[in-house]
């Protein structure tokens, strides 16, 4: 069986480096925001070519305090609505509901899968503040045109990274991060998960934000530990979401990895690319730059759960990301009356293919030649 994804067999390698880092934080009795999140933070800052790192617990953590230090700064409001895709992962949604926020769903673009910039203006009321931008599967959104439409009506940006660490936005004329090329406002800032699965994986949860605002840092900072700065001294109605001294520790081991392992991601699906030839299949768009990391490989197939339980039957496992959109989910009731045909028709036909630093050449020959074998 080729697994969808071997966490066992990507963190093999460095077995021997998490053991000595558990040791030395058990060691040295410091076990929370202590030396190995400081490191973590300033290396991810300085992988991502910004000023400041904040590590938090979770991805979704990351977002909502994004926006919870936005509204106190003053930039947002209560019930200022924030453009999102529709297609997005729920966590994205869900963020900006627990920061009090509304979320508007808008329709993606249905090669990339991410946010549609065209779409944005014709959304856009007197209530809408910011954009939350989702880099899905990936692969960099459209950011030049998004944050032209954000610069013509005053709107802030903020990017959802979870699936996206060490993409680079026009990488063959700039070497830049996703974080150092989005600066219409001095505000911007990125949330990143490192839930276990991800390109940069931890062995639990953590998350992390990056921004070049000193301000916004400072009170997000203060936002993820209580809403304080100094002990028992709150200004803020702030959350217990620290990233984890140990979370950290294996992170500062994997990081410098990081940029090896997505070449190899690139490499899978370069592969899967210019061998995969089914007619009944949609490949992902890919323009060959380095602004698709591969988070997830995902093809469309009208017979999707067909293909899937004869992948199965054939030893490759598969999933799929993800079957129900957010409009269509219980905890969403106020979405249900909308329709979002793109959204659904991609939901109802996208299959994730397994894709991983540690899969072998011929496991790779293999998914090719099976898929290639499908005629249903």
């Amino acid at each position: 069986m080729i697994k969808f994804l071997d966490l066992h067999k990507i963190n093999a390698p460095y077995e021997a480096q998490l053991q000595e880092k558990l040791k030395n934080v058990l060691d040295e009795g410091w076990y929370i925001l202590g030396k190995e999140v400081e490191q973590l933070e300033k290396a991810y800052a300085d992988y991502c070519g910004t000023p400041f790192c904040i590590g938090v617990g979770n991805g979704l953590d990351a977002l909502t305090l994004i926006f919870k230090g936005y509204i106190a700064l003053g930039k947002l409001q209560k019930g200022d609505e924030v453009i999102v895709p529709a297609n997005t992962y729920i966590a994205s949604i869900l963020a900006i509901l627990q920061a009090d926020l509304v979320p508007v769903l808008v329709e993606p673009d249905e090669a990339t899968y991410n946010l549609n910039p065209e779409l944005i203006a014709e959304n856009i009321t007197p209530k809408t503040k910011a954009i939350l931008v989702v880099h899905l599967y990936g692969q960099l959104a459209a950011m030049q045109q998004i944050n032209a439409v954000a610069q013509a009506h005053n709107l802030w940006v903020v990017e959802d990274a979870a699936q996206s660490h060490g993409a680079k936005f026009n990488a063959d004329a700039q070497n830049l991060q996703p974080t150092t090329y989005n600066l219409q406002h001095s505000n911007n800032a990125v949330a990143y998960s490192f839930y276990p699965s991800k390109n940069l994986g931890a062995l639990g949860d953590a998350g992390a934000i990056t921004t070049h605002d000193a301000a916004l840092a400072k009170i997000l900072y203060s936002l993820r530990n209580y809403g304080s700065e100094i002990k028992y001294q709150n200004d803020f109605i702030g959350v217990n979401s620290r990233l984890d001294e140990l979370q950290a520790a294996f992170l500062n081991v994997k990081l410098p990895h990081l940029n090896k392992e997505n070449q190899r991601r690139i490499a899978i699906a370069k592969k899967y690319i210019a061998t995969i030839k089914n007619r009944k299949i949609v490949l992902p768009f890919f323009d060959n730059s380095s602004n698709h990391v591969f988070h997830l490989f995902v093809i469309r197939t009208k017979d999707r759960n067909e293909l899937q339980t004869y992948l199965e039957r054939n030893g490759i496992q598969t999933q799929i990301h993800y079957p129900v959109p957010p409009h269509k989910q219980k905890a969403l009731p106020q979405f249900h009356s909308l329709c979002f045909p793109i959204t659904e028709r991609i939901h109802d036909e996208i299959l994730s293919l397994p894709i991983s630093p540690v899969m072998t050449d011929e496991e790779v020959e293999f998914v090719v030649k099976t898929i290639n074998e499908w005629t249903s």
